[in-house]
């Protein structure tokens, strides 16, 4: 009679086996994290709840391979039918470890994130490190991922052999390779140099493409960029590398902002000058740190007027424009309407045609 064909009280011995192992380390399991996070709460471990929460399901996965693997020896199977079964428990079992290994490289970069949580107007190092970060850990998922396939790879004969065969040909295939996947290295290489050397960070406010907004999200192909209007832009990771863009909280967050009037030649700089410092004194968007009004410009009809004032953010920037710009103009039309722009011309008449008209 052939192995496989057992009686159906064997089988289920040996399910029930099975399933009770399965059940045991479950349980063991279970009643283990429990106990390590009300031991946590009670001393106000976050670092051991985080690490809990993350690694939970993936343990859980190794457990049940390893319970598997246990009873795998008590199985009424044939031997040949055991080695499939013990190889593909292997398989699973180097998935899981490598599940195991992404979550707590999401472990660690959620801790660093944590320890570094935004908390402020200027918040460059929070943002530098957050930034670094993601980057570095979505390489890092990369890379273990890359890594458990070929581990699983190698668990195959065949696959060695072939390797072993194709050693002579590597250069012409890595050249091959290199030419297929040049954006997908292009956009890892970028990811690196964006890590280090951060022309962008998260919620830095850019210019890109003629278009403003913040940084949202730094992936390993692409950035998404939050304008104003609340539109994403969809941005190669590489343009940030290769073409040249605005960041204009590069180095700090506070920008100094300008708001142009125009004016007729008769307008009195210095009480509009005036004007301005009591706008400034009177709303919070300016940060008290610089200040000031000048022409800058004359045309044949009017004076340009820049008025210049200083914000602690971008947002904060373009709202105290807009305000300066809307009191300037309502001081004007108030205080001095002839000092508003205004065309000027010359009526010449003809004395004589002007006689016999009369």
């Amino acid at each position: 009679m052939h192995p496989l064909a057992l009686d159906a009280r064997t089988w289920a011995v040996y399910a029930g086996i099975l399933a009770g192992g399965v059940a045991l380390v479950l349980l063991l399991h279970h009643y283990f994290f429990i106990i390590a996070e009300k031991l946590s709460k009670r001393r106000e471990s976050r670092f051991v709840i985080t690490l809990l929460k993350h690694i939970r399901v993936p343990t859980r996965v190794i457990v049940i391979l390893a319970a598997g693997a246990s009873v795998l020896a008590l199985a009424p199977i044939s031997e040949a039918a055991r080695a499939i079964v013990s190889h593909s428990a292997e398989l699973a079992a180097i998935a899981a470890v490598g599940w195991l290994f992404i979550a707590l490289a999401r472990f660690v970069s959620r801790l660093i994130e944590h320890r570094y949580a935004s908390g402020g107007e200027d918040t460059l190092i929070a943002r530098r490190i957050r930034t670094q970060t993601q980057v570095i850990q979505r390489i890092v998922n990369i890379g273990i991922i890359l890594v458990t396939v070929a581990v699983m790879l190698m668990t195959f004969p065949n696959v060695r052999q072939i390797g072993a065969s194709m050693l002579a040909s590597a250069g012409i295939a890595g050249l091959v390779a290199g030419v297929a996947a040049r954006s997908t290295f292009a956009s890892l290489i970028a990811g690196l140099q964006v890590a280090l050397t951060q022309p962008i960070r998260l919620e830095d406010s850019v210019v890109v493409e003629g278009e403003w907004g913040w940084i949202e999200e730094i992936g390993t192909t692409y950035v998404v960029v939050r304008l104003w209007d609340l539109r994403r832009l969809i941005v190669p990771l590489t343009y940030f590398i290769e073409k040249p863009f605005q960041n204009w909280t590069r180095t700090t967050s506070d920008l100094l902002g300008t708001a142009m009037i125009y004016a007729d030649y008769t307008v009195p700089v210095e009480e509009v000058r005036q004007e301005l410092r009591r706008v400034l004194e009177e709303t919070p968007l300016w940060d008290r740190r610089t200040w000031g009004l000048q022409v800058t410009d004359l045309t044949d009809s009017t004076v340009q007027l820049r008025a210049l004032m200083s914000a602690a953010s971008a947002s904060r920037a373009f709202d105290l424009r807009c305000l300066v710009r809307e009191r300037l103009v309502h001081f004007l039309q108030d205080k001095y309407p002839q000092c508003l722009p205004t065309k000027r011309g010359r009526i010449a008449i003809n004395k004589e045609e002007f006689q016999m008209a009369d």
